[in-house]
């Protein structure tokens, strides 16, 4: 189910917009201004960012550009009422896939959703790269530069996982929830695989308390 961040500060539209994106089967995370959105990207994955530009503290352009500045290339839509082409420039700038000016149609939205999804799913459907490792999505494999890495299953989903959430913090209990298909892993078994994973030479930083991350440099 794809995760989509909320970046808004009208209670009323982000109301609707939360309704609207649940009723497209989304999981909408929502939040009020810039720092709490650059909390959410730190913490989890996204697959979308719906950014509004007028916020407190960290306006969806200094947000989007930190983002992009950081290795971030999470789809990034800005909705906005600025429809100044100096604006519209400054958005497409720091690093937007799209930019919709309100007050907006919804179901035009939602095409605009929907295409960058599936921009991002077809990336994602080639190799995804963390320093000289390369995952194979569509064949799932692992290789360091030409070497094929065989994996266990476990640790195989786990490589997976991470890749897929790269530069993002994987949550220990969304690895957990994963994982514990049919068979139940402790915190402990799970920091068992990712040492061994880290023994080949995956990038993975552990985030005390909260998960793991894997890391392009």
């Amino acid at each position: 189910m794809p995760k989509i961040l909320l970046l808004e500060d009208d209670i009323v539209l982000s109301e609707t917009l939360i309704e609207l994106l649940a009723s497209e089967a989304f999981t909408v995370e929502h939040v009020s201004d810039g720092e709490m959105a650059l909390d959410a990207t730190f913490m989890r994955h996204f697959d979308l960012l719906l950014l509004d530009v007028n916020v407190p503290f960290v306006n969806g352009f200094e947000l989007l550009k930190s983002l992009r500045d950081s290795g971030d290339k999470t789809p990034a839509i800005f909705i906005t009422a600025l429809t100044d082409v100096a604006s519209l420039s400054r958005g497409f700038d720091v690093g937007a896939d799209d930019y919709i000016k309100k007050p907006f149609d919804f179901d035009e939205l939602l095409i605009r959703i929907h295409a960058l999804l599936r921009k991002q799913y077809h990336t994602y459907s080639d190799e995804i790269e963390a320093d000289t490792f390369r995952f194979m999505i569509d064949k799932n494999e692992l290789y360091n530069d030409t070497d094929f890495i065989a994996l266990t299953p476990y640790e195989l989903h786990i490589t997976r996982m991470l890749f897929q959430n790269l530069n993002h913090t994987l949550l220990k209990e969304d690895l957990l929830e994963r994982l514990n298909e049919g068979k139940e892993m402790s915190e402990g078994a799970l920091r068992v695989h990712i040492n061994k994973l880290r023994k080949i030479g995956l990038p993975i930083t552990t985030i005390k308390g909260i998960g793991y991350r894997l890391a392009s440099s």
